[in-house]
């Protein structure tokens, strides 16, 4: 799995699927590594005729770990967007999607369909608003509101 520079940070990444396909960026949630990307996931979604890239957030697995900032406690965090504060955190979403966009300037890819999953759907959705040029589309499964409160759901 190749490393490489993106923003600030080194980004760890793999591809699969021929380069010149239509491609596909994997964005995995909070302190998910890109193996949680299922491997035959991955080579299924080539198989179909995309180029599927997958990979580590900032300070998640093998890319660059921000030791010098300090980790936000996760349970002052939840209170906070429970009590309708920010919480408190050494990046933002946008500066996380600013990694995702430096990593497909990296590889030479112009636009993608971002696909992400919990707090990598709301990182793709920054990319999606802010950086609208890297973005074909941007579909997400499970994604937060990050503005409002979840609605009570009953079964």
């Amino acid at each position: 799995m190749p490393l490489t520079p993106a923003n600030p940070i080194a980004i760890k990444y793999e591809t699969f699927g021929e380069p010149t396909a239509p491609p596909v960026l994997l964005v995995m949630g909070l302190g998910g590594q890109l193996i949680h990307w299922d491997e035959a996931f991955c080579r299924r979604l080539a198989g179909l005729g995309r180029s599927v890239i997958r990979f580590d957030n900032r300070d998640v697995g093998l890319s660059t770990k921000l030791d010098e900032l300090s980790a936000p406690d996760t349970r002052h965090s939840v209170r906070a967007w429970l009590e309708g504060r920010s919480p408190a955190a050494p990046y933002t979403l946008d500066e996380m999607a600013d990694d995702a966009v430096g990593l497909l300037d990296w590889l030479g890819i112009a636009r993608a369909h971002a696909v992400g999953t919990s707090m990598g759907g709301m990182i793709a959705q920054c990319m999606t608003i802010r950086i609208r040029h890297a973005c074909f589309r941007s579909p997400r499964s499970w994604p937060m509101p990050g503005n409002r409160p979840f609605p009570n759901r009953r079964p």
